[in-house]
């Protein structure tokens, strides 16, 4: 039985043009998407319902549904999903499979466990080489990834397609590091320094990423649940 389909008159064009008009919050969902289907195809779970993913999930079964037919049509009424297919096109529209490459700047103690840490083939992209300044790291390898001299990148970037640059340098070089890139026809970069990058006159897209900002979001909901519960007591005791 298909549990993975579009439909009729769906092709793979209409899905591209489909998929320009999908919002952020869309596209933030789906990597959520691929980590529970992996989590469910390790334990063995060929199916489930929208209901049972929108349980595990935190999220309306219909708010799945409408997240899915951005890209077309998936699963079959009263079958539910298949959760290898599934995971399968997901991965797809998340470009997993398009083989993209990436490079790395800055190899201190964030770009250090990136590189020991995250597996970079693991969500499709290879890291080719990386950069940074120490003479001690220069011509060295770390986890077989090469490491070049800064003074190597401007060469480096005119003679290679650059889909992503791990940006993980000091603050106070982030920008003039991010506009040798940008002017340089990387793709898009992903940003540790903790400055928020922008590149308004450029094609460059660029993902900040804050460490803070969960914390933060973590503090917000607790002084708010703190102050509920205050609340609550204070009213308690008037009556």
């Amino acid at each position: 039985m298909p549990s993975v389909r579009f439909s009729a008159g769906i092709s793979k064009e209409r899905l591209f043009v489909k998929r320009l008009k999908v919002s952020n919050n869309v596209i933030r969902r789906l990597p959520r998407y691929l980590r529970k289907l992996d989590e469910l195809a390790g334990n063995g779970v060929s199916r489930i319902s929208s209901f049972e993913l929108g349980q595990q999930l935190g999220l309306t079964p219909s708010q799945i549904r409408q997240d899915f037919s951005c890209f077309g049509e998936f699963g079959q009424q009263g079958y539910g999903y298949n959760v290898p297919a599934l995971r399968t096109q997901i991965a797809s529209i998340l470009g997993i499979d398009r083989g993209f490459n990436a490079i790395l700047i800055g190899v201190g103690n964030i770009g250090r466990a990136l590189m020991d840490n995250f597996c970079f083939a693991e969500w499709g992209f290879k890291l080719e080489c990386a950069f940074d300044i120490k003479p001690a790291l220069i011509g060295t390898s770390f986890k077989g990834v090469p490491i070049y001299s800064m003074e190597y990148l401007l060469e480096y970037l005119k003679n290679n397609h650059v889909d992503v640059a791990v940006l993980t340098v000091p603050k106070d070089v982030a920008v003039a590091v991010t506009e040798e890139l940008t002017s340089n026809g990387v793709e898009a970069i992903w940003n540790f320094t903790n400055v928020e990058l922008t590149a308004p006159n450029s094609p460059t897209l660029v993902e900040n990423v804050h460490f803070s900002d969960s914390l933060l979001s973590l503090s917000y909901f607790i002084a708010e649940r703190k102050d509920e519960n205050a609340a609550r007591a204070a009213r308690s005791e008037k009556q």
